[in-house]
């Protein structure tokens, strides 16, 4: 394709995908698969479109907006919005096709996408990003729908600018329906959604120890290195805590925050930190208040892999390519015995073959990798919940959807192990390659939905 544009976050996205199916047995089973792999490539659409507003001053703003409609075979398109300086094509043509076998992992029936625009929220005041919302979702509306198209929140686009998006779309329409998710939980938003992409990342890595030590272990008494300090890495620290962990480090887009005491990041504080993420402030504001910063050391312009010690676990959990070659080998050093990304394709390829070659050199001692299409995917699983819920028009409570979140991750787990099995066979006492499972499950399972409907032959 060389008379198309460089999209190095997409190529990265799909040549990391079709390296696993590659080096698999799927494409001697199955060699009409690669025809599908071509074909699945490809979007099925690219809306993009000007989003014209009005700033504080009066003066006319415009951005740019998208929707990039991957694959629809599984289900209506399902994906973020986010509103970012740095969004491009690239970018949201790797979400949306990551996004695919996610969604797939989940057992819903969601296909992919992904939109957003190049907006940037940092700096405009609230009555700005409203108007913003109600320009982007006047265009946006003519795409969407319950049963097309349902997209939801990612970074940038909490369940407040969810909220004004869904007003201008229910304006737009005059009609009420579960066309966006993360709403208000008292007006079709479900229970436990803010929480379940960082739950379910700790479901995941709970399965992950349980298998490893044989049942043995849990997250009990581990340090655990998670980097990012929003939702995700918020509510995986909570639940982490919970499950008996201390959490030694979060970070930001400017710096890291690593703890100095036995005690690591508590409840409180990862509290007090959402409060500053709420009025967008940097976390040096806490490592440097009389409070805190004899219990905590602020790293600025690093993120904490090289930082941490003695850690058990590593959850990179703020934007993709996160973790490096060189930090990928520290990590290792320092002893870590699993890693699994909260946020999407967080690791560089380098990282990831780092990864995959210890788990085979050192079989039992090794890392143990999880990819973001399986060990994140317990966010959109919530949203999908959210989606039964409001064609149903019921509500669940907190304690039924996390039940169904946990179903999901177990299940997820599970697949992605018995297809690493089958497609790798590891050699004897290695553990399986979750990365191939996930790719592999994730695949076949969109490819032969749509070899049944007739995308390929």
């Amino acid at each position: 394709m060389s008379n198309l544009p460089s999209e190095p976050e997409f190529e990265q996205a799909y040549k990391e995908l079709a390296s696993t199916l590659e080096n698999s047995s799927l494409f001697e089973k199955h060699p009409e698969y690669k025809t599908a792999l071509e074909v699945a490539a490809i979007p099925e659409r690219i809306i993009q479109f000007r989003v014209t507003w009005e700033n504080d001053k009066g003066e006319v703003k415009v951005n740019r907006g998208f929707r990039v409609q991957f694959n629809s075979a599984l289900g209506p398109y399902k994906g973020g919005l986010r509103f970012h300086p740095t969004v491009n094509l690239s970018i949201l043509k790797f979400l949306g096709f990551e996004q695919i076998f996610k969604n797939a992992l989940t057992g819903l029936s969601m296909g992919g996408g992904k939109g957003g625009a190049d907006f940037d929220p940092k700096g405009k005041s609230d009555n700005e990003i409203r108007k913003f919302c109600v320009a982007f979702m006047r265009e946006l509306n003519k795409h969407i729908g319950a049963d097309t198209d349902v997209p939801a929140g990612d970074i940038g686009v909490s369940p407040r600018e969810i909220g004004w998006m869904f007003g201008a779309y229910r304006a737009e329409k005059n009609k009420w329906e579960g066309v966006l998710t993360g709403k208000g939980g008292n007006w079709g938003g479900s229970l436990i959604r803010p929480e379940a992409t960082g739950f379910g990342l700790v479901y995941y890595v709970q399965h992950m120890i349980e298998y490893a030590s044989g049942g043995k272990e849990s997250f009990k008494g581990k340090r655990v290195a998670i980097s990012g300090s929003g939702n995700v890495a918020q509510y995986a620290a909570l639940k982490a805590i919970e499950l008996g962990a201390t959490i030694i480090s979060l970070s930001d887009s400017k710096g890291a925050l690593i703890a100095t005491d036995e005690k690591g990041i508590t409840p409180d504080l990862v509290n007090v930190i959402a409060d500053l993420k709420v009025k967008r402030k940097q976390l040096s504001e806490l490592a440097e208040s009389a409070e805190y910063k004899s219990k905590f050391k602020y790293i600025e312009g690093e993120r904490p892999w090289v930082h941490v010690e003695n850690v058990d676990v590593a959850l990179p959990s703020a934007t993709q390519n996160e973790v490096s070659q060189q930090e990928a080998e520290k990590l290792i050093e320092l002893g870590a015995k699993f890693i699994a990304e909260g946020s999407n394709m967080g690791c560089t390829q380098e990282a990831i073959d780092v990864f995959e070659k210890h788990r085979k050199a050192s079989k039992g001692e090794a890392i143990w990798y999880a990819p973001g299409k399986a060990a994140n995917a317990g966010g959109v699983a919530v949203s999908g919940l959210e989606m039964a819920q409001n064609s149903q028009r019921l509500k669940w409570t907190s304690e039924e959807v996390d039940d169904k979140l946990k179903g999901i991750m177990k299940a997820c787990f599970d697949n992605c192990l018995e297809t690493a099995k089958e497609y790798v066979p590891a050699g004897e006492g290695e553990f399986p390659s979750l990365v191939a499972g996930a790719n592999i499950a994730g695949f076949s399972k969109t490819a032969a939905a749509m070899k049944d409907q007739g995308d390929w032959w």
